[in-house]
């Protein structure tokens, strides 16, 4: 399905590690405000794909372009900083530093004359705690180290500090796995309430029943490959997950 105007769009998007063929012509386009899912089966090369998104990689080929302008991120934080935000922990959070340190790393309060280089602790206890509040978090210390949390209050830490960076796309890789039930709800009322905010997510996922009930759109990858795009309308999870190891998105494509 062509977007008229999509906010990120990807040409071409290969990488390759020597003789392995991780992507290979990847075509993409992500609208703005949408929910999207990238969905493969093990080896399909979403791990790589957001990576690439994030910044956390560079890309072999091809042209990632943001608002139409081609853009190259050299890092994670620099892909932030241009409004692309992951709360893939490894490369969103550091877990040894407090909530209000993760909120505001690579882009701290001072507290006077910059030169000085004080630190406006008090400030950045104050606005992490309102940032957390808006996802239903109240009540928790700014000064809890990340490592102390559960499985959704990281989650709920990685997309305040998205939202802290006025991030317009935040990519959620497995953002359920190993919660219980109750926790896995948070994370989707979260990902709502992004959307509900104009934010656009990018959503991977192993669960075929938070992917349909969280996106309206699926791209689907195969060995590499882009097999094709499924308009989750038209699927169940059951359906869905036939697609993914098939790669046959015959009937079902958005």
């Amino acid at each position: 399905m062509a977007l008229v105007e999509p906010l990120l769009s990807l040409r071409g998007i290969g990488k390759s590690y020597g003789p392995v063929r991780a992507l290979a012509g990847v075509d993409l386009d992500v609208g703005a405000g949408e929910v999207l899912g990238i969905c493969g089966d093990n080896g399909a090369g979403k791990s790589t794909l957001i990576r690439i998104l994030s910044g956390a990689e560079s890309p072999s080929e091809g042209e990632l372009r943001l608002d139409g302008v081609p853009v190259r991120f050299r890092s994670p934080l620099d892909a932030l900083r241009r409004g692309i935000a992951t709360t893939y922990q490894d490369l969103a959070l550091a877990p040894r530093l407090s909530i209000a340190e993760n909120l505001f790393m690579g882009g701290e309060l001072l507290r006077g004359p910059a030169w000085l280089g004080w630190l406006d602790k008090g400030r950045m206890r104050r606005e992490a705690a309102g940032y957390l509040a808006r996802f239903g978090f109240a009540g928790i210390g700014m000064d809890r180290p990340v490592a102390d949390l559960s499985g959704g209050q990281r989650q709920a830490v990685a997309l305040a500090r998205a939202l802290r960076w006025r991030a317009r796309i935040v990519i959620m890789d497995e953002p359920t796995a190993a919660l219980g039930v109750a926790e896995s709800r948070i994370v989707l009322d979260l990902i709502f309430r992004l959307h509900g905010e104009g934010v656009t997510v990018i959503l991977v996922s192993h669960d075929m029943d938070d992917v349909v009930a969280a996106t309206s759109r699926v791209v689907v990858l195969k060995k590499g490959r882009k097999a094709g795009e499924v308009a989750t309308a038209r699927v169940d999870a059951r359906r869905l997950g036939e697609v993914i190891i098939s790669g046959d998105v015959t009937g079902v494509a958005a």
